[in-house]
């Protein structure tokens, strides 16, 4: 019986007991699998509703920490390969994240700490104790727009792209942003200032970062025809170019909403632009570039087969009472204000 076969014999026996859930980065031959698809968001918003005693994770580890924060009792996370990581998830070590906000705190501003989903848990926690939450790229703008409105500026973590892209949607001038350089454990931070709202964490994505304000240039010499959407993830400098920008769900609608015929090129991870293109073969739908998640690609078909083979004597995915408390807090702000 190979991988396929005996991934989908499992499924069958399992029945209700067993959900699998999948990131639209993962690989075909791991979304075929998957009893649910989706962005950050969405997968987030279905973990309360699963009646599934194992939750099997395909994506990346905050992903998984993320679920396991969510779950109720008698329910348990597992997760293929520990090792698959976030670049952009490791740019925020919790210690020197909290040492930059007492820092920001340090002359009585009220500085609120919003972290986007891709990010470790003890951060999290971090937002759920100084009274923050946490963002998507699908509702970036609705938690920034929260945040700002909860005290005297926000602290946004840890992708600066995302947060400026976001600040520039809802009007927020480039005056009263700030990028803070985070080095020597902080201690380049200076306190807040009147003038500033936004203090933004010098992260990115490794994916997205890859694309550039030549490619799109590219494309417009070579294609004029060509609408072009980009994830927020990128530079300002390639959003402002594109056409449209916005979230993995709001690429995938895009998408599916244009007429036969259109041509659509599409700056996001290579896996789903490529899974888009088959969906819609009537349209010409091709990458900015190709640029693949090598964190999602460390879910294969053997790494999910075994964890599903081993889900009684397997380790799940856990997050102490401590550190889940906090940050389930400041998930569930996000899913309170967001609906």
């Amino acid at each position: 019986m190979n991988h396929a076969s005996a991934l989908e014999h499992i499924r069958h026996t399992s029945g209700k007991r067993l959900a699998i859930l999948a990131h639209h980065y993962e690989s075909d031959d791991i979304v075929c699998h998957a009893d649910i698809l989706g962005d950050s968001l969405e997968l987030a918003r279905k973990i309360n509703g699963l009646d599934a005693e194992y939750i099997v994770f395909c994506g990346v580890h905050f992903m998984a920490e993320t679920a396991a924060i969510l779950t109720r009792p008698g329910q348990q996370v597992y997760f293929p390969d520990l090792s698959a990581g976030c670049v952009m998830a490791n740019m925020i070590p919790p210690q020197l994240v909290e040492a930059v906000l007492l820092r920001l705190r340090q002359e009585g501003a009220r500085i609120i700490p919003l972290t986007y989903v891709n990010s470790p848990a003890a951060v999290k926690a971090l937002c759920g104790r100084y009274g923050g939450s946490v963002c998507t790229s699908a509702n970036a703008a609705t938690m920034l727009a929260w945040a700002l409105g909860q005290g005297d500026g926000v602290l946004f973590l840890p992708d600066a792209n995302l947060g400026r892209n976001t600040a520039q949607a809802l009007d927020l001038p480039a005056s009263e942003q700030r990028v803070l350089d985070v080095r020597q454990a902080g201690e380049r931070v200076a306190p807040a200032d009147a003038a500033t709202r936004l203090y933004l964490w010098p992260g990115l994505c490794a994916v997205h970062a890859k694309f550039k304000s030549t490619h799109i240039q590219a494309v417009r010499s070579a294609d004029p025809a060509a609408r072009i959407l980009v994830h927020p993830e990128c530079a300002p400098d390639v959003v402002n170019l594109a056409d449209g920008a916005g979230s993995t769900s709001y690429l995938i609608q895009q998408t599916a909403a244009a007429q036969a015929g259109a041509h659509l090129v599409i700056g996001t991870e290579y896996n789903l632009v490529q899974r888009l293109a088959r969906r819609y073969p009537d349209k010409d739908i091709r990458p900015l570039r190709k640029a693949l998640c090598s964190n999602m690609a460390k879910i294969t078909p053997a790494k999910l087969l075994h964890t599903l083979q081993t889900l009684d004597t397997g380790a799940p995915v856990l997050v102490s009472e401590d550190i889940a408390a906090p940050a389930r807090l400041a998930l569930q702000r996000m899913l309170a204000v967001c609906g």
